[in-house]
């Protein structure tokens, strides 16, 4: 049996990407007659039609469908394997790197993480998108340069992770609220008003369940999505809200924390890339600088 043209991988990508003969001849600098031909040796080699005719477009048939990825991801592995590897020109670099992150990353590590890359690359730009589930498929797509996210069994396995710091959950109140007088201790805390905050559609956090095996419950008022929206609202009231320490620095400029009355598990928080990224020389000095900042300051 003969070998497969490997050189099929990429004609493939791009009419899969493209959807059209012709729009896949001009991005490959062919001619429509020559794709057309790449085209009957695709179909041959699958034993698939690949593109069928519905209307007067081309669309993908089911193989097609489930080759899409396949194919596209050897051909970036493929190009990442021949691509040299070479130190970036930080000085002349332009590009826009986007981050999504959970809310008060931006706040707490954006103007460090800014002023850092400014100085050895000031022709590159920060883009900051919300993240508001663990769906991969930004970074899979390359919409996405690098996500911030707690390392878990819902964590897609394909991607790459690096820890960047440690975190601990802290009790937050206004300034003035009486539980700033006197020791503090899980009644106390049990006690209090307390603002809920539903991450991922979740209202129980580690420190409820920590609570449970003392037969203690929090008193949830109302709940936010959000770090911030909770924050604000304990800011201006008698209520408790219940963060990660280190996340929200920024955000509770101003209130009283306190360390809660029973043991809760740190937690790490790690960049997220796909493997696709790992040898890009701009990506991995991104990533160091990244690293660099949220390692300079200790845990509150």
């Amino acid at each position: 049996m003969s070998s497969p043209d490997l050189n099929l991988l990429i004609t493939l990508d791009v009419l899969l990407a493209e959807g059209s003969v012709a729009g896949a001849a001009r991005r490959l600098r062919l001619s429509p007659s020559a794709m057309s031909r790449a085209l009957a040796r695709l179909r041959e080699t699958t034993g698939d039609p690949l593109l069928v005719r519905a209307g007067r477009g081309l669309v993908p048939t089911p193989r097609a469908m489930a080759l899409r990825e396949q194919v596209s991801q050897l051909v970036q592995d493929v190009q990442a394997v021949l691509r040299p590897v070479q130190a970036p020109d930080l000085g002349r670099l332009k590009r826009t790197f986007t981050l999504r992150t959970r809310e008060g990353f931006v706040e707490n590590f954006a103007i460090d993480l800014i002023a850092r890359i400014n100085e050895q690359a000031p022709g590159v730009r920060l883009r900051f998108v919300e993240k508001t589930n663990k769906d991969s498929t930004a970074l899979r797509e390359g919409t996405v340069d690098l996500e911030t996210a707690v390392v878990d069994q819902d964590t897609s396995p394909e991607l790459r992770t690096q820890a960047l710091f440690v975190d601990r959950f802290v009790g937050v109140v206004r300034a003035g609220h009486l539980l700033c007088e006197g020791e503090m201790s899980a009644v106390r805390y049990a006690a209090g008003r307390h603002i809920g905050i539903s991450m991922r559609g979740l209202d129980q956090g580690p420190f409820d369940l920590a609570m449970e095996s003392m037969n203690l419950s929090r008193e949830v008022i109302t709940t936010v999505p959000g770090f911030s929206s909770a924050l604000g609202l304990a800011r201006s009231s008698d209520l408790i809200a219940t963060v990660p320490a280190r996340y929200t620095a920024s955000l509770r400029a101003g209130m009283y924390s306190f360390a809660l009355p029973f043991p809760v598990p740190e937690f790490t928080i790690a960049m997220l890339w796909h493997p696709r990224m790992d040898a890009d020389p701009a990506h991995r000095w991104f990533r160091g600088c990244l690293r660099e900042v949220c390692g300079r300051k200790e845990l509150p």
